[in-house]
């Protein structure tokens, strides 16, 4: 069990599995959440980025997720959950979305995640989405 700067207490238990890539329970105390819609492959001007490259909409995706929590005035340290939403879940696509949250979630303790396989999103053109809970002092 870790604790970053006593507001977010990650929670591992022994009793349960280890995990690869997220925590199983985060506590958060003395703080502000920021609740962060679901994120999608759209660069600033709105287009699309990465027609039909999973792997490029994955990039693109934790890099929007990274400037919101920013202007938010949080950082991935600060992610106590998030949800991560994937069209056609295969084991080329998680491969390439666990590259880029390691690439952009470099904090030591991952937050609680769930990620889950889902058959479309709000536009057809979308392959992944990923929502996030921060918790800002």
């Amino acid at each position: 069990m870790t604790t970053l700067l006593l507001l977010l207490q990650f929670i591992s238990p022994a009793t349960v599995h280890k995990t690869t890539g997220y925590t199983h329970a985060v506590k958060v105390s003395d703080c502000r959440l920021v609740f962060i819609s679901g994120q999608v492959a759209q660069d600033v001007q709105g287009n699309l980025v990465g027609k039909d490259d999973f792997k490029v909409q994955a990039e693109q995706v934790f890099r929007n997720l990274t400037e919101v929590l920013k202007a938010s005035g949080a950082g991935v340290k600060d992610i106590a959950k998030m949800n991560s939403y994937v069209v056609g879940l295969t084991s080329e696509r998680l491969a390439d979305y666990r590259a880029a949250r390691t690439k952009y979630l470099t904090q030591p303790d991952p937050p609680a995640s769930t990620l889950i396989g889902v058959v479309a999103l709000a536009r057809p053109e979308y392959l992944l989405e990923v929502e996030a809970i921060a918790c800002v002092k």
